[in-house]
């Protein structure tokens, strides 16, 4: 079946960064399309970016200009790299798979952003 497994979060100073990872199986990764929500305490869950393809990329304003999403379909993983990173960024990050017409996610890693 499906699996996704992100990692890669953790606590950071504002301003820093992180680079989350999402490693995908039971795909065929470079099929799917692929993306990253975050969920802050007490919000919605919303999105921040997908990649379509190698690099068709789109990206929520709020991160546009210090995140980059990229995949490597060789490795079956993709990337979320962050800087510039605001407390505001703090959230669960969920990685997320559309492929064969269904959605698949992530169980999520934790972003921190304090000083």
């Amino acid at each position: 079946q499906v699996q996704l497994v992100e990692s890669g979060g953790g606590l950071v100073q504002p301003g820093g960064s992180l680079r989350l990872s999402c490693a995908a199986s039971g795909v065929i990764f470079r099929f799917a399309n692929m993306g990253w929500y975050r969920q802050a305490p007490g919000k919605q869950r919303e999105w921040v970016a997908t990649i379509k393809g190698v690099d068709n990329s789109n990206y929520a304003d709020s991160v546009k200009d210090r995140f980059t999403i990229s995949r490597d379909n060789a490795k079956s993983t993709g990337y979320l790299q962050m800087n510039a990173l605001r407390p505001e960024d703090t959230a669960v990050y969920y990685c997320t798979l559309y492929y064969g017409g269904a959605d698949f996610w992530g169980q999520g890693t934790q972003v921190t952003v304090s000083s």
